[in-house]
């Protein structure tokens, strides 16, 4: 084994016990959630047991993080991201700008015009207009958003979002799964 490769499983351990701690969670309450042993999760936490794929993926799924996060996968020598535009059923253009199911996940939508069809779902969504105007529906409240204004709501309401008129509108959407909503740091009232 490589000094690189012996370096980057080294540091696996100390990684998930700063997200296990980040998280307020003890060994018990992980070992719980995750059906591992809390002797297992002890010894691969201080560097002596390596990781294996059945210890990851469930920590990977309980911290709702990726396995390269876990893992801290070398760079492949090319930063860029190449984004991958598709259509969608409902009408539109979606691009995924983030790569992680399980978490909260970036996508910039191009829509159309296209009729109002109510729908609802589990997770959190917040929206964020780039260009045009938005019409966002929630049960029997309409709104109309412009370039600069954000939305955030809970899709297990009946909602649709649309442009407001003939128009494209370009948003960026923050999507959580599972609830998971999008942290602001920024206090919203700074100090003068």
């Amino acid at each position: 084994m490589t000094a690189k490769l012996t370096d980057l499983i080294d540091a696996i351990g100390p990684r998930l016990r700063t997200l296990r701690l980040g998280r307020d969670l003890t060994l018990t309450a992980v070992a719980e959630e995750s059906g591992l042993s809390i002797s297992t999760l002890s010894r691969v936490e201080t560097g002596k047991r390596q990781p294996t794929l059945d210890v990851l993926l469930p920590l990977a799924k309980l911290y709702r993080v990726s396995l390269d996060q876990l893992v801290d996968a070398p760079p492949t020598g090319d930063p860029r991201v190449h984004l991958e535009p598709r259509s969608i059923a409902s009408g539109g253009i979606i691009v995924p700008l983030t790569g992680y199911p399980g978490r909260v996940r970036a996508f910039k939508h191009v829509l159309g015009p296209r009729e109002p069809r109510l729908v609802t779902h589990d997770g959190h969504a917040w929206l964020y207009v780039l260009a045009g105007r938005l019409r966002v529906l929630l049960n029997d409240d309409e709104h109309i958003l412009e370039p600069g204004e954000t939305a955030q709501f809970d899709p297990t309401t009946p909602h649709w979002f649309g442009p407001a008129d003939d128009s494209p509108v370009e948003i960026l959407h923050l999507f959580g799964p599972h609830g998971d909503r999008p942290v602001s740091r920024l206090d919203e009232h700074p100090p003068r």
